[in-house]
């Protein structure tokens, strides 16, 4: 059965409304709201129709079917799209695998996803998927070493004569364009080693070579860090995580500022149905009024722990962009407002680690991350994690509890 083209003139592909002059932190509480009117509601309605009236040419309706676009994720989509730079508002999908997975696609076949091999486990899982139906390579890099990616780009080959636009941006609309080399994808910082890219350099070098650039932004959120601003093309979120805020929804989402890109994007989730539930989308965007106060708390808390941890007898190694002494210290600083709330720490052995999981009263033993509640793992009881974290590895996703309470915990668990 052949599917309707996706509605071009929908609600969801204009521009969003001018930020002013607000702060990040006004913008998470007025953004996306409706427009002001005696008598108006001050929270957008949650849109529950699956189908809108339309008759003759549907591409000039707005809204037709709600697998293409629905009022239900304009308000945070265009808040999104605010809170990331972009030109045009982002897209929802029903997971951050799915928004992951639609940008992959993107990479054309014979060319290279270059990605970190410490990535978010599902990214490396979707990526060796997709690669293995549509053909093209994976190279995985320490992306913290900045000359070992850009030696990653030359290898993967050289973007042809016109690929890249004069002001260094990807002239082509799309990855999946003929001589197009393929795509960097970063995570900055990375899960679970927080590892920091420089951003900026990786951006130009690969841009320079007519490769795409995908940021996965979900540790930094768009308070901490705008990926757009240091020359991506693509920003990746888990709105399961900080966005949303309460480990309550699970749904992703993808901004960028390149309409070719995002017409792309927008048919990959429209044909393969990757889509957000109204509900949950409503949720997200409720939870993203209070990102900035969670993520003040959150960040004020970890930076305290992580000091508490690097200098405890039983931890080997603590990873927090926060810490002076850490490797990621320098460039965290330059190109982040903040270092966030996820702490990495290693002990002598898994056993070790699996014991301090499971002693604690307080931080729930549990994957994910970003909600109001501490969380605890290790993360090399996951299978598909690479080899190259360590047995002992503990991830502490720090939210909002009180900080002696936190540590109090901890550290009896740690004894």
């Amino acid at each position: 059965m052949t599917q309707p083209e996706p509605s071009t003139s929908s609600a969801a592909s204009s521009e969003p409304a001018a930020s002013s002059d607000f702060a990040p932190d006004t913008l998470v509480v007025e953004t996306g709201r409706p427009q002001r009117a005696d008598g108006a509601a001050v929270n957008p309605p949650i849109d529950l129709s699956s189908t809108f009236v339309s008759a003759g040419d549907i591409t000039a309706s707005p809204y037709a079917y709600a697998r293409f676009d629905t009022p239900a994720w304009t308000p945070f989509e265009e808040a999104l799209g605010q809170l990331e730079h972009a030109s045009l508002p982002g897209l929802v999908f029903g997971s951050g695998l799915a928004a992951i997975s639609a940008v992959v696609s993107l990479v054309p076949a014979g060319g290279t996803l270059i990605i970190p091999t410490h990535s978010y486990q599902g990214a490396l899982a979707s990526a060796e998927q997709i690669a293995g139906r549509q053909n093209f390579d994976i190279v995985t890099v320490d992306i913290s070493d900045t000359e070992a990616v850009i030696a990653a780009l030359d290898e993967a080959g050289h973007a042809t004569p016109g690929q890249v636009a004069a002001d260094g941006a990807a002239a082509s609309a799309s990855a999946g364009e003929a001589g197009s080399p393929g795509m960097l994808w970063i995570e900055s910082p990375t899960n679970p080693m927080l590892e920091v890219a420089d951003v900026p350099a990786l951006t130009t070098a690969a841009k320079d070579r007519g490769f795409l650039v995908s940021v996965d932004n979900t540790f930094a959120t768009p308070l901490l860090q705008t990926p757009l601003d240091l020359g991506a093309d693509i920003v990746v979120h888990s709105v399961t995580k900080y966005l949303a805020g309460h480990s309550d929804v699970v749904l992703g989402a993808v901004v960028t500022g390149n309409v070719g890109l995002r017409e792309d994007l927008h048919t990959e989730r429209s044909m393969r149905g990757g889509i957000a539930g109204p509900f949950e989308v409503w949720l997200a965007l409720r939870g993203l009024r209070t990102l900035a106060v969670r993520l003040d708390r959150a960040q004020a808390n970890a930076h305290a722990i992580a000091e508490r941890l690097a200098a405890h007898p039983t931890v080997v190694e603590t990873r927090y962009p926060g810490l002076p002494g850490d490797p990621g210290h320098a460039r965290a600083a330059a190109q982040m407002n903040g270092f966030g709330a996820i702490i990495s720490f290693t002990v002598d052995s898994a056993e070790k680690a699996t014991a301090i999981a499971e002693a604690v009263r307080l931080w729930t033993p549990a994957t994910s991350l970003g909600g109001v509640e501490s969380l605890i793992e290790r993360r090399r009881r996951h299978p598909a994690e690479p080899a190259t974290v360590p047995e002992g590895l503990i991830r502490l996703s720090v939210g909002i509890e009180n900080l002696e309470d936190l540590w109090a915990d901890l550290e009896a668990a740690l004894a």
